[in-house]
Formats: structure tokens, C-alpha cells, sequence
């Protein structure tokens, strides 16, 4: 097994290699921070629980839904995501790490939780999702968990290939954004993004609005998978009026709204089919691989955290809120839309006034003083499991680490 000593090295928000130790160490710590649930059992037991499906379980929202899932709901079943395998040169992804540590978690804990790593918009892993849960759960799904976000998708069907692009609809957009130097200094300034064209808005929904989750459901309804009562939430965001150009009122903003209205639908066909519901989950802002890459929207997170400090809730807090609606621990409350609303915290008026008051002010002179900078660049770096503590940096890490075995 290879061992080496890691350094971060990175292209703005994008590392190159991820930090296996440091992974592993960011996964226990989203575990310790999930409170268990008042009445969890006192013994380990592998063949009780719900049966859920978490689409995207490797990172982000995802990767908590799966940790709370664990723990506030103790589920069994199945998780998958895509990730590439560590090779000579470079490591594994940074979710190839926190899979193998999930999954040690959920064996010590006695669940039997399967990852599997592949194309989930593809109908061979749909097909490898439908046997496993025939064979090995009791042929009968109780709960999905859909949080995808990719660049590109092919429809099954046709073939086509997809690409989802960031951009405003209708007109340039200009904006502040955040970044930071080779040595750590944060630096604001403004970014144009050329407004969508052709069919990019088209594009866009057929990669990340509702099309692959509908077809998840009708694959699984297919082969009479589907468990009375059964329960699926897809995860989007809605966010503030600072960044609704570029996201809500973008490309990304019409596939979350198809997402939602996908929701709609697949929530009367399941109550009619199995009694069950469809509803979208919107969570509030996080330091995620994909909501770094987004323009203007570092600088809104660190300007939150600013002004809410410990009280941005973290991601893992918010997942166990989902699960607790999802499973009746807690009642479900949804909004005019049919929407669970995890992201009130963020969106009140006097949260969002003070935000946009710090927005106005802030350059790269006044920007350490207005924005949780420090905790942002600390947040981007685990997410590669850099600057995570309690990690010796300076020691060498085994990187040539499994993917975890589910045939036993």
C-alpha cells in the first residue's frame, strides 16, 4: 500500500489530490456532531430499519444525508456515487475517502449499507440498485434521497449527451466574488458571466432538474420495489436575492425549479400507486465542491457565516431535521409550494439585511473584517480533508485505500 506525505495543491477551489486521514477524520467528526435520536436502540441490529437509497452519497448534502440517515433513522440499503480510484500519480477523490470511512461507520454500527460507484443517470446502475434491494433488502424500498449535482448527462433512451451550464438567463451578469492567493490572502473583485444561448437553459434542466429522479421512481415502481408509505425528497436551494441572477434566476435556477415541479407530480402519482410522497427538500447555504465553483457565491457564505457565526447550521444538522420529517420524529412541514424549508435560518429578513449591507462594503481592504474568511478557506480545504483537526499533515498517509466490499 502506498504511502506518501500529502501537501494541498490547488487551481483556485479545485484541489488536485485529497487528503485520505483527513477524509476520514471530517466524516467521524459529521458523525459525532449528528445527535442520536432520543429513542435509539440500545443493541446493534443488522436486519431492522428502513430501506433507503441515497443518489449522490459521497459529498455535500449528499454525504450528510447519508451520516444522519445512519444515525437519526438507522437506515440499511444502499448509497451511491461516482468517484475515481486513487492511481500512481494521484490520490483518490476526496469522496472516494469519505465512502470508505462511511462505510466503516455503518458497519460498526451494524447496518448493512452497500456503496456502489458509478453513473447514476445511467439504467445499468439502476438496474444494479433494483437488484440488490430485490435480493438483499426484502425486495421493498422505503425511503430515496436524490442529491446529484453533475456537469453532464446521457438520456438512456436517446443517447444525447447533456451539459449543464452556470450562467444568467437573458442578460450579463456582473458580480463580487471571493478568492484568495497562493498564500491564503482573500481578495474581492467583480466577474462578468455572459447570459445563456441556444438551448443552454434546455441543457441544463436535462442534467440537473427532475428527468434522472423521475426515472429513478418509475424504474423502481417498475419492478414493484416501492414499499407502502414510501418517501422521496430530492435536494435543491433557493438562496438570496445577492446571488438569484447567477443561481435561482440562472440555468441552475430553472433545473431546481423543474425539480421541484417534478416533485409535484411524483408526489400525486405516488400516493395514488403506494400511498407515498415526493417533495424537495431546500437547504440553506454550505461550503460544498459544487457551490464553490459558483461566482459570487463564496463571497455571500462567508459574509453569512460573518454574520451568523455558529449559528449557520451545518449541513449534518440539517439532514437529521430531514430525516426526523421524513419518518414522522418530527412533523412534516411544508411550505406553499410542498417544499421542506431546512434554510429559514438563512433567509430571515434581518439575516439577508445584514448580509447585503456587508456586500455593499465589501473590497478586498475591508473584506476581513465584514466575512468568516479564515473559516470559508478552512471549510474549502476539507472538503479535501486539509486543515482538518487533529491530522498530522507531516506524516505519511496510505492512499491506495478500497472501495468498500458489499459481497460479504
Amino acid at each position: 500500500m502506498s504511502e506518501r506525505v500529502l501537501a494541498p495543491r490547488n487551481r483556485g477551489f479545485l484541489f488536485l489530490d485529497s487528503h485520505p486521514a483527513g477524509c476520514r477524520q471530517l466524516v467521524a467528526d459529521m458523525w459525532q456532531a449528528c445527535p442520536a435520536p432520543s429513542n435509539a436502540p440500545a443493541g446493534v441490529q443488522v436486519d431492522d430499519g428502513p430501506v433507503a437509497l441515497i443518489i449522490g452519497s459521497s459529498a455535500g448534502y449528499g454525504l450528510a444525508a447519508t451520516l444522519a440517515g445512519l444515525k437519526r433513522a438507522g437506515i440499511r440499503g444502499i448509497a451511491v456515487s461516482f468517484e475515481k480510484a486513487p492511481t500512481v500519480r494521484r490520490t483518490a477523490t476526496a469522496g472516494w475517502y469519505r465512502t470508505a470511512a462511511t462505510a466503516d461507520i455503518a458497519r460498526a454500527t451494524g447496518r448493512d449499507l452497500v456503496f456502489l460507484n458509478g453513473d447514476a443517470f445511467s439504467d445499468s446502475m439502476k438496474d444494479q440498485v433494483a437488484d440488490l434491494i430485490e435480493q438483499r433488502f426484502g425486495g421493498r424500498l422505503d425511503y430515496l434521497i436524490y442529491s446529484v449535482a453533475a456537469p453532464r448527462r446521457t438520456d438512456p433512451d436517446t443517447g444525447a449527451a447533456y451539459a449543464s451550464v452556470l450562467k444568467p438567463i437573458g442578460r450579463t451578469n456582473r458580480t463580487k466574488t471571493l478568492t484568495f492567493d497562493d498564500e491564503g490572502v482573500p481578495d474581492v473583485r467583480e466577474v462578468e458571466t455572459k447570459p445563456a444561448e441556444g438551448d443552454d437553459v434546455q441543457q441544463t434542466v436535462a442534467v440537473m432538474g427532475g428527468a434522472d429522479w423521475e426515472r429513478w421512481i418509475d424504474h423502481l415502481a417498475g419492478r414493484g420495489l416501492l414499499a407502502d408509505r414510501f418517501a422521496t425528497a430530492a435536494l435543491s436551494y433557493i438562496g438570496s436575492s445577492l446571488t438569484a441572477a447567477l443561481y435561482r434566476q440562472g440555468t441552475i435556477g430553472a433545473a431546481k425549479a423543474h425539480l421541484e415541479a417534478t416533485a409535484r407530480t411524483l408526489n400525486e402519482r405516488l400516493d395514488r400507486l403506494v400511498g407515498g410522497r415526493a417533495v424537495t427538500s431546500v437547504n440553506g447555504a454550505a461550503v460544498t465542491q459544487s457551490s464553490t465553483a459558483i461566482p459570487g457565491i463564496a463571497l455571500y457564505t462567508g459574509l453569512l457565516r460573518g454574520v451568523l457565526g455558529e449559528g449557520l447550521v451545518p449541513p449534518i444538522d440539517q439532514l437529521a431535521a430531514l430525516w426526523d420529517q421524513l419518518t414522522g420524529a418530527a412533523p412534516l412541514v411544508l411550505d406553499e409550494e410542498g417544499r421542506i424549508r431546512l434554510d429559514t435560518f438563512e433567509l430571515t429578513d434581518d439575516v439577508q439585511a445584514a448580509v447585503a449591507e456587508r456586500w455593499e462594503s465589501a473590497t478586498t481592504a475591508t473584506i476581513a473584517e465584514l466575512a468568516d474568511v479564515e473559516w470559508f478557506r478552512a471549510e474549502v480545504r476539507r472538503l479535501y480533508g486539509f486543515s482538518v483537526p487533529g491530522i498530522d499533515y507531516g506524516a505519511p498517509v496510505a492512499t491506495d485505500i478500497p472501495w468498500p466490499d458489499h459481497t460479504s
